[in-house]
């Protein structure tokens, strides 16, 4: 905000009291008119409604409209080449390089940019296990955006941990500052920019959250797997009974991993982001982010409940000005309506947002094809080729461009905007984890069914549930399976409470012709997608792929 008539804010008078002593002058920034630093929740609501930024809605959630951005703008980031980097980036479609020279000059022109303004300050730890933990230091020109980071990573504890708060790095997010591509090199006006060397990240002209939140995740998954940490984009939950039976829920973004990890009969460790150390699964994150399009109370009644609660930030959700009642089935605005809430939100989340090894890994896919079981049992290879290839169907606003219709898409490792080193990096470390700690690993498709999208419908949320409590608890260990033919995984014939069709996709299309044509073009996709993988992947992963 550019308070050019020096008009009080409600949280002016207390806007110091939290600062570190490492202050902002070590990152360049200088001459504001006011930093207002790590503000609790209650002072950035008033902050961020004084401004003008947003609205509070019946039951307390603060709801903001993101702009013209309600999306993530995948083809806007950059990595800065550098030196003691470049080694380690995969680079080209996910990681585009961008020059230091430039970098400096898009940062200085940041800087200029600020000068006179207010901005927000939130130092934050990003990892619970203290021996991977990141402090960040989130500077950010809107005071909602601070309310976001602030739920989503992990706050100090105490004045004193804030005074000596040292960060290892650092974002800048400033939705209204824009990029010159003839002068940046940026592609448009909007740009997400990191740079390894001085640990800073930039963000310009977007007002969509979850750039702040992916950077972050960029971040950690260059710098973990340089110490053998496994960085994964799942989500995670621990049996109440047995710290070492972690489920982990890999998956893109409308794939259920929010959803199906908020289990009411196991403990969650979080929804979306976490490493994998020798210790064991931490989350990254100190909140969640879910999508709430058409969110149910009935199906999703965890979830659903936080959107009523003070201290939940909802993103692009219609509400009646009048009533401030939310509408979670209004898609005006984006399909792509999210919450962010504190990971306690969720009454059964285990607040050290950390456990023990996995017993089990899901690879959730939303097969738009309609042709994928609902559940397989995989071969540790087979595991890493799925988590290699990345298959499922992006959900219509969870990228800019997307269609409304569901868009086959491979994402490596599940998360493949967001990994920086090649993806078979990421696969060896998962599969010396799954060798030594004897995982099982699943398929389950949480898309169409009986034909494809337009003509089929979306698999039961309950035979989904019915199915992974299943694999979860031991119930598909001994029942009979038959061999896929062309992916050659295991798919169980039977399941408790799950009627036996639902187990074979091919008799639920009215044409078997069609169907087979369908797999066989999945397949195909599957086999050409690989090719790009195949100088860094090992020859028993290729051939755990489909054969046609």
């Amino acid at each position: 905000m550019n308070n050019l008539l020096n008009i009080k804010t409600p949280a002016e008078s207390i806007a110091q009291v939290r600062r570190a002593d490492y202050n902002l002058s070590n990152h360049g920034i200088g001459n504001l008119r006011l930093a207002y630093w790590n503000l609790p929740t209650e002072a950035l609501y008033e902050e961020a409604v004084f401004r003008g930024e947003g609205a509070t809605t019946a039951g307390g959630p603060f709801v903001a409209n993101t702009g013209k951005h309600t999306a993530r703008s995948a083809t806007d980031k950059f990595i800065v080449r550098e030196v003691s980097s470049e080694g380690h980036v995969w680079w080209g479609q996910y990681n585009r390089p961008f020059a230091p020279e430039k970098f400096e000059v898009l940062y200085d022109r940041m800087l200029g940019f600020l000068q006179g303004r207010d901005v927000f300050v939130q130092d934050l730890k990003a990892g619970a296990d203290e021996n991977y933990r990141l402090p960040i230091r989130i500077v950010t020109e809107l005071a909602w955006h601070s309310m976001f980071v602030r739920n989503m990573f992990i706050p100090p504890e105490s004045l004193e941990e804030y005074k000596r708060f040292v960060p290892e790095f650092t974002i800048v997010a400033l939705p209204s500052f824009k990029g010159m591509p003839p002068l940046d090199n940026t592609a448009t006006e909007t740009f997400i920019c990191l740079s390894f060397e001085k640990k800073l990240a930039i963000i310009g002209n977007t007002g969509y959250a979850g750039e702040i939140k992916k950077s972050v995740f960029t971040i950690l998954n260059y710098l973990l797997p340089l110490e053998g940490v496994l960085s994964m984009h799942c989500s995670a939950n621990v049996n109440p009974k047995d710290a070492d039976d972690v489920a982990l829920f890999f998956g893109l973004s409308g794939t259920g991993k929010t959803t199906l990890s908020a289990d009411p009969t196991r403990r969650l460790i979080g929804d979306d982001e976490h490493g994998w150390s020798d210790d064991g699964v931490f989350n990254f994150e100190g909140g969640c982010y879910a999508k709430v399009i058409g969110l149910s109370a009935t199906a999703e009644p965890e979830i659903y409940a936080t959107t009523k609660r003070f201290g939940t930030v909802l993103e692009n959700v219609v509400f009646d000005p009048v009533t401030r009642y939310i509408d979670l089935d209004d898609d005006t605005l984006t399909e792509n309506t999210r919450a962010s809430y504190p990971l306690e939100f969720i009454d059964n989340a285990v607040p050290e947002k950390k456990a023990g090894h996995p017993k089990n890994v899901i690879f959730l896919t939303c097969d738009a094809s309609g042709v994928m079981p609902p559940i397989a049992r995989l071969t540790p290879n087979q595991a890493l080729y799925q988590f290699i290839s990345g298959y499922t169907s992006k959900v219509g606003g969870t990228e800019i461009g997307l269609r409304d219709e569901p868009e086959i898409t491979f994402s490596a490792c599940f998360g493949g905007p967001f990994m920086v080193h090649h993806p078979y990096y990421y696969a060896d470390i998962l599969k010396r984890k799954i060798d030594r700690y004897n995982v099982k690993c699943w398929l389950v498709n949480t898309g169409w069914v009986g034909g494809p999208y337009g003509i089929g419908k979306r698999i039961s949320i309950k035979y989904t549930r019915a199915l992974l409590s299943a694999a979860l608890n031991g119930k598909l260990d001994n029942v009979k399976y038959k061999k896929d033919p062309i992916f050659g995984f295991e798919v169980p014939t039977q399941c408790p409470d799950v009627p036996d069709e639902v187990l074979d996709p091919a008799g639920s299309w009215h044409d078997q012709k069609e169907y087979d044509k369908r797999y066989r073009d999945l397949a195909a996709r599957f086999i050409e997608n690989f090719k790009k993988f195949e100088d860094h992947t090992p020859q028993e992963v290729m051939d755990a792929g489909p054969r046609i």
